[in-house]
């Protein structure tokens, strides 16, 4: 643990994902990218998978945020949602395994309590992050015992659909630090040098940055519109 914790903190950690709608969608295009960031001077990585996390590893020696997004007809919970994606990440063994942790059904009525107990009896020493969308959230991730609570759901969810990540100074962020007992990653529309400088100054362990640096489509898309206006 004590080498993923001085690895990580005061970093910027790379999403390298591309699902299979876009035009990057290729494990190999990922490993590659994540290489591009490691030489760029990331500290860590996050990644979709297995086998993009298999090829990740074999570019780079940078600890890995490991999740499997899957959706399942009765609930919006689509990041490591239940155990078997669980298990299907400890095959690759990422060093820290993140899940989501909002307050919404989750397949198969199972609860987040539930699957955190679940995980932490089968694997006792794995790393465990708290993908959140609301300070409740993350103070019931905090209170569980996840390792690290991100911000990463933070306008993804209805119940924070009218918040952003930096609004009022990072105000949901800097409420979160304040209170949580647990290391805060922030992650989630952090889209420019300044945001991810700034939430790092706020206290936050280390700041994860992915379509901003990782998906073409999206950064040509902002070029273009800035043009277009």
């Amino acid at each position: 643990m004590n080498d993923v914790i001085s690895s990580l903190e005061g970093r910027l950690v790379v999403s390298c994902q591309a699902l299979s709608d876009e035009p990057l969608f290729s494990s190999f295009i990922m490993g590659r990218m994540a290489l591009a960031a490691q030489m760029g001077g990331a500290g860590g990585i996050r990644a979709n998978t297995v086998v993009d996390i298999e090829e990740i590893k074999r570019n780079v020696d940078l600890p890995v945020i490991g999740i499997i997004k899957r959706v399942y007809p009765d609930s919006d919970v689509y990041i490591t949602p239940t155990m078997k994606e669980v298990r299907e990440l400890m095959s690759v063994r990422p060093e820290i395994i993140a899940l989501d942790a909002t307050d919404r059904p989750r397949p198969g009525s199972t609860t987040l309590d539930g699957l955190y107990h679940e995980i932490r009896k089968e694997y006792p020493d794995q790393l465990l992050m708290a993908d959140c969308s609301t300070y409740e959230e993350a103070m019931h991730a905090d209170s569980l015992g996840f390792d690290f609570i991100g911000t990463t759901m933070v306008g993804y969810t209805a119940e924070s659909r009218d918040m952003r990540i930096d609004a009022d100074d990072f105000a949901i962020l800097r409420r979160i630090l304040r209170d949580a007992g647990h290391r805060v990653i922030c992650e989630g529309n952090i889209d420019t040098p300044a945001k991810a400088r700034r939430v790092l100054e706020l206290g936050a362990f280390c700041v994860v940055v992915g379509g901003a640096i990782t998906r073409p489509q999206n950064i040509t898309r902002r070029f273009v519109e800035e043009i277009e206006r």
